[in-house]
């Protein structure tokens, strides 16, 4: 039974799921404007851009230490505050070094705070007594639709776009403040900055690669397997993400009630084989409307597949919770900045579609590893 205290935490630990996501995505609509406005060409754009994830990645593995010395409430409230100061400064920018520079700082706040957010999700879910990281993603995913759509609909009602991502970075600070009081603040001071991972942490740190980079892939590659295959323009060619991304969403606002009624063991072990079976499809050069579905079926595959496994790192004992987090969120994240590069110099080599076919591959061995792996922690 819940107490009474329950609907306010689940509240603020949805919100805190949903803030990440619609600040990040808010960015994606003002990459055209801030790339004319400073004259970039695509590659100083893209090396501009790895700031982002640079600047994540120095942050995620010591996230796990500052959680421990300053707690979850703290380290949430100072990424997140620094967050919606740093957006606004990206339409400001007059230069690829001060570009560069925002998106760097940005990047090492959304490790911390992701750090941060994830602990806690793990902590509500253990003080109610019920399986919920997979709703907490939905709300993550949908906190992403909401970013990109509130920039979209400002702008292209004549809002500037130094003005519209003002707007955003207010709501990003609202949210931040509402949520705050209800972070939980426990906090293990005597444990070390960072620990490498081990045992069941490595396992489940290795399975987040494998997702993390099939999802980051399908973001920076089904727009032109399709163009390739089918020849679409660049609207229909981003068809394949729209439906991965809606299917994910889907999938994890539905996914408490699904792993409630037939267990993690099965959904770890179905969905990656549904995913692999959507790459199968969509990589058949046959029409490109069951492309798409091919993509949507990725989705609805992988969406759960990631919370589970953080809520693992939650039930094992062999690492500090704060310290495995942060271990197996690091080695996960490095899928997202290395699995795109990786398919693009397969496909170099071969072709696209045996990039993906070789990524579908990666993640059947999910299917195979990650009930076991997670049946230890």
């Amino acid at each position: 039974m819940m107490s009474k205290s329950s609907p306010g935490l689940l509240a603020a630990t949805r919100i805190a799921f949903v803030v990440p996501g619609y600040a990040i995505s808010a960015w994606a609509p003002l990459i055209p404007h801030v790339q004319a406005q400073i004259g970039l060409n695509p590659g100083q754009l893209g090396l501009a851009l790895l700031a982002l994830g640079a600047g994540s990645m120095t942050t995620m593995p010591m996230a796990g230490g500052l959680v421990g010395k300053l707690g979850c409430r703290r380290l949430f409230a100072g990424s997140g505050y620094v967050i919606a100061l740093i957006l606004p400064l990206l339409a400001l920018a007059r230069s690829a070094m001060i570009l560069a520079l925002a998106l760097f700082v940005l990047g090492l706040a959304i490790g911390l705070f992701s750090c941060a957010r994830n602990l806690h999700g793990i902590h509500t879910e253990q003080t109610l007594g019920r399986r919920l990281m997979s709703g907490f993603h939905g709300f993550y995913s949908m906190g992403c639709i909401l970013g990109a759509g509130t920039m979209s609909v400002l702008m292209g009602s004549g809002v500037s776009p130094a003005i519209a991502i003002l707007l955003v970075a207010i709501a990003v600070m609202i949210g931040v403040t509402v949520s705050t009081p209800r972070i939980t603040d426990e906090r293990n001071a005597s444990g070390p900055a960072h620990a490498w991972p081990r045992g069941v942490v490595l396992g489940i740190g290795l399975l987040c690669f494998v997702i993390f980079m099939a999802e980051g892939s399908v973001l920076d590659w089904s727009a032109l397997l399709l163009s390739d295959h089918f020849h679409l323009d660049a609207a229909r060619a981003g068809l394949g993400y729209v439906a991965f991304a809606m299917m994910m969403t889907v999938g994890r606002l539905s996914g408490d009630a699904l792993v409630r009624r037939f267990g993690d063991r099965i959904i770890l072990g179905l969905g990656p084989v549904i995913a692999a079976f959507g790459f199968g499809i969509a990589i058949l050069p046959l029409h490109w409307t069951l492309a798409v579905a091919g993509f949507a079926l990725v989705g609805a595959g992988l969406a759960n597949v990631v919370p589970l496994l953080y809520s693992a790192v939650g039930r094992q004992t062999i690492m500090p919770q704060n310290l495995a987090l942060a271990a197996a969120g690091s080695i996960g994240f490095a899928g997202v900045l290395t699995g795109p590069a990786a398919i693009g110099f397969i496909a170099q080599w071969t072709s696209l579609a045996t990039a993906f076919a070789i990524l579908a591959g990666l993640v059947l061995l999910v299917a195979l590893q990650a009930p076991r792996t997670t049946s230890r922690a």
